[in-house]
């Protein structure tokens, strides 16, 4: 397994999707590293600060990184970076979009002097291109001088040349472009698909269709199970529905990588060696962490990219102790610099406020520069001969014409020089109009002087918690504790709680174990319900179903997925909350019910096989014999934050979520869209515990996200 050294066209575009949502953002600045990394600094009004980096070096790849993963800022800025500071501060960021297939991602932003885009090519060696509106090079990292393509400053950006985009073809387009192929099915996915040589086996994998086979020798059935993959891996790369994985390899103690599967992997003597938007069949058996977004499995996987291969690698599976002293410097100048920015903020409100008070209080003499500009202007005179006319009534001695001291046509402005204070005025406007703008901006400066305040609160955060993990690292091994006294622990007014996480292959499912530690998996979708049945469920497991439409398949399992399966008497305790399981993520929780019918079969008397003359959809079963109802089951649901014997976001049925939790709260249908009761919750948990950055590394509103009912919710009263 080679490690992945930069973005495949898959990946490019899944960050392109996921980017969508922070359209809107304002660029504050940019970086530029070395000779092929970018960095633009950003604002999101919900989100605060994003960092979006680009590197077309070794490696190629571009993502929004954590604070603490971007770099410090560089020395002096080159010219490429002083150029792309004065096209794009302040400006839109106005979404991005992949080239065709290709591993080209253009970058857009909009301001009100014109827009600008910004194109990363992802491939050979790499390049960065700005351009404007009319897509004229006005810089690049690279020159590009071909006799396909030229990228050169004051040359119109040329793409490549167009590749084959397998995300538009149809079924008879893909089994005709298959055909054409003079090789087997693997390499005609892989070069004739553009799809490369990993997901070229992956959806052969996918499609279980052998990846050797010769082309002459592939059947209509292999094409149309081939083109169904394709076809659901683009309904996801649409759709954002993304269940992103970091992939890990053992090492030997040399560093060298181990071919093996992984199974026996434990964690140790591993190094990152894949991200993928999804999770690949390819890749099964193998160490995997979760993630609840693209972008932050990347920024896990590139920043940690030079730093697995390390000591933990050569040196006998002994870990070096982390540089904490540098972690904490770095910070300590951060908020030095904000705290600076802090200042200069108010220092400039204050001044854009005097500026206007002192339109106000020179009216007069404003006014009659303004009314000049505008007279000569509504006769077409020229802006130099505007500036003319003010120079010569200067050496006349009239006062209005003595205070001007820049005319700008370019931008239709003029530079007032009043009582020793510089002001530019928009003739276009009057005095008043001229003012407010000024006010405004004295506003607009407080209100980033609001966020600055913000960033350095999570900056402090960042360094407390750096500073935690020092003491931590340095303070003596302590004994054992039994599980009885963990239990006595006060978790929620602790100043600092350790990370613990296992992440089991099951949690990109629906998930909950019950009171009596069965484990229950539902489908989020038909392909999951699919998997579910096909892969996971034993014959031994119970399958529950609700009456109504629109709900998950529920495995309540009789023993654990690595073990063989035991006939079991499940508590009657277990088979309710599994039903509750069932029906809570049901359509009977979006209609705002609170109750409804769940039955309960057995995995035998489950069948993708329908009726004659009937047809059975995709997620869907059909279910022959007796079956045992629960009927109107309550709907329930209860999220909380778990400490012990693990760390993480726990959801579903209360009886089984509130004893395994430090603290929970109860839902109940109701008016909060799925993403806004997310945020309360996390806000509700901060609130709650003393170690906020513990709240926020492991509870953000996306892991809490995927334990909420589909529809609306509220909590619920205690």
């Amino acid at each position: 397994m080679e490690r992945k050294r930069e973005l495949t066209s898959v990946d490019c575009a899944a960050l392109a999707r996921e980017l969508g949502k922070y359209e809107g953002a304002k660029v504050d600045k940019a970086y530029l590293y070395g000779e092929d990394m970018l960095r633009l600094k950003l604002r999101d009004f919900e989100r605060g600060r994003l960092e979006l980096l680009v590197e077309v070096g070794e490696p190629k790849r571009a993502h929004l990184a954590a604070q603490e993963h971007v770099p410090d800022a560089p020395g002096r800025p080159p010219n490429f970076a002083m150029m792309l500071r004065n096209r794009i501060t302040s400006a839109d960021f106005a979404g991005v979009e992949q080239f065709e297939f290709d591993r080209i991602l253009t970058f857009h932003f909009e301001r009100d002097d014109g827009d600008t885009h910004i194109v990363a090519e992802l491939f050979g060696d790499g390049n960065v291109a700005v351009c404007d509106d009319n897509y004229e090079v006005l810089g690049s990292l690279e020159t590009v001088r071909l006799k396909s393509r030229t990228v050169a400053p004051g040359s119109l950006y040329d793409y490549p040349s167009s590749r084959f985009n397998p995300l538009k073809v149809d079924e008879e387009g893909f089994t005709a472009r298959m055909q054409q192929s003079d090789t087997d099915v693997v390499r005609t996915i892989a070069t004739q698909l553009n799809f490369g040589g990993l997901w070229a086996e992956e959806l052969c994998t996918r499609a279980g269709v052998e990846k050797t086979k010769d082309i002459a020798d592939a059947t209509e059935e292999d094409y149309a199970a081939l083109y169904e993959q394709l076809d659901r891996l683009r309904t996801v790369l649409r759709s954002g529905e993304f269940d992103p994985r970091v992939y890990y390899e053992s090492v030997d103690g040399d560093g060298s990588g181990d071919d093996g599967n992984g199974d026996d992997a434990d964690g140790e003597n591993e190094v990152r060696a894949d991200v993928t938007p999804v999770p690949l069949e390819e890749y099964e058996g193998k160490h995997a962490e979760v993630f609840s977004n693209f972008n932050d499995a990347l920024d896990d996987y590139f920043f940690n990219f030079e730093r697995d291969p390390g000591d933990e690698a050569t040196g006998g599976g002994a870990s070096s102790r982390p540089d904490f002293e540098e972690e904490i410097a770095k910070f300590e100048r951060i908020i030095a610099q904000q705290e600076g920015a802090i200042d200069s903020f108010d220092e400039d409100a204050q001044e854009e406020r005097e500026r206007a008070e002192l339109l106000y209080a020179r009216y007069d003499l404003v006014d009659d520069v303004i009314s000049a500009v505008q007279s000569a202007r509504a006769e077409d005179v020229p802006w130099d001969d505007i500036a003319a006319r003010f120079e010569e009534g200067a050496e006349k001695g009239i006062e209005a014409a003595e205070a001007v001291d820049d005319v700008n046509g370019a931008q239709g402005t003029v530079t007032l020089v009043v009582d020793d204070t510089r002001v530019t005025v928009d003739p276009s406007m009057g005095v008043e109009k001229n003012a407010d703008r000024l006010y405004q901006e004295a506003k607009r400066v407080e209100e980033k002087k609001e966020g600055a305040l913000a960033a350095i609160e999570d900056t402090r955060e960042q360094l407390e918690d750096a500073k935690q993990r020092r003491d931590d690292w340095e303070a003596p091994d302590e004994p054992d504790e039994d599980d009885e006294s963990m239990a006595d622990v006060d978790w929620l007014s602790r100043a600092s709680i350790p990370r613990r996480r296992d992440e089991q292959w099951y949690e990109r499912f629906r998930w909950f174990r019950t009171s009596d530690g069965y484990l229950v998996l539902g489908g989020r979708n038909a392909d999951q319900n699919e998997e579910l049945v096909k892969k996971y469920t034993e014959k031994h497991d119970r399958f529950l179903h609700t009456q109504a439409h629109g709900a998950p398949v529920t495995i309540l399992k009789a023993s654990e997925p690595n073990e063989p399966s035991e006939a079991v008497d499940f508590p009657d305790s277990s088979l309710e909350q599994a039903a509750q399981f069932a029906i809570t993520y049901s359509s009977v929780w979006k209609d705002g019910q609170f109750a409804g019918d769940v039955y309960m079969a057995e995995p035998s008397q489950v069948s993708k096989t329908p009726e004659s003359g009937e047809y059975v959809e995709k997620g869907s079963f059909v279910v022959r014999g007796d079956r045992t109802y629960f009927r109107d089951t309550p709907v329930g649901c209860a999220v909380g934050i778990a400490v012990e014997p693990q760390t993480q976001v726990l959801g579903g049925p209360p009886e089984a979520v509130e004893p395994r939790t430090e603290t929970s709260i109860r839902l109940e249908p109701g008016q909060y869209a799925q993403n806004d009761m997310a945020k309360m919750l996390y806000r509700e948990f901060k609130g709650r515990f003393e170690d906020q950055t513990f709240v926020r590394k492991v509870a953000s509103a996306d892991r809490i996200q995927e334990f909420l009912p589909n529809g609306g919710s509220r909590m619920a009263e205690e």
